[in-house]
């Protein structure tokens, strides 16, 4: 079976039910379990969307900028789809992200990283309240990258810098 599509509808698809999944065990045992129960404790009470945007993507996946919308609800994902960028205006909180910053996430760039050193930067929604939920978003946003995907192969990513 071949993986989706970076930023297709079976991926969203697939990146939903990654998240309504969880981590797996690995990922669990590798931090004490007070971290998750606030990880859990933010799930569980979380009621805000995010429109994750991929910017400069390549023609093969279509150009321009596309959008994953993700939004939380009791503990669940209640929506997760791809979009333009005319249909983020919903979104508690809009980032986005140079393609290639998506691909070296995808290859293995921590997602920590790729907050705190600015590769997704928020571009709209509340700063403050947004950083009050940032280890579920960025534990999301590891899941995420976790989803098997593929690119096209001249679609080269560059480090991040």
């Amino acid at each position: 079976m071949t993986s989706p599509i970076f930023f297709s509808p079976s991926w969203a698809e697939a990146v939903g039910k990654a998240l309504e999944a969880g981590p797996d065990e690995a990922t669990l045992a590798g931090k004490l379990p007070e971290y998750w129960d606030f990880c859990n404790l933010i799930r569980y009470t979380y009621r805000s969307s995010w429109a994750l945007g991929v910017r400069d993507l390549p023609a093969e996946l279509g150009g321009g900028e596309r959008y994953l919308v993700v939004a939380w609800g009791d503990g669940h994902v209640t929506d997760c789809r791809i979009v333009d960028g005319s249909e983020t205006a919903d979104a508690t909180y809009v980032l986005a992200a140079d393609f290639r910053d998506w691909k070296a996430l995808h290859e293995g760039y921590d997602a920590l990283r790729t907050v705190m050193y600015r590769k997704l930067l928020l571009e709209r929604g509340d700063l403050l309240e947004f950083f009050k939920a940032i280890y579920f978003f960025v534990e999301s946003l590891a899941l995420i990258a976790k989803v098997p995907t593929s690119f096209p192969a001249n679609a080269e990513a560059l480090a991040p810098t």
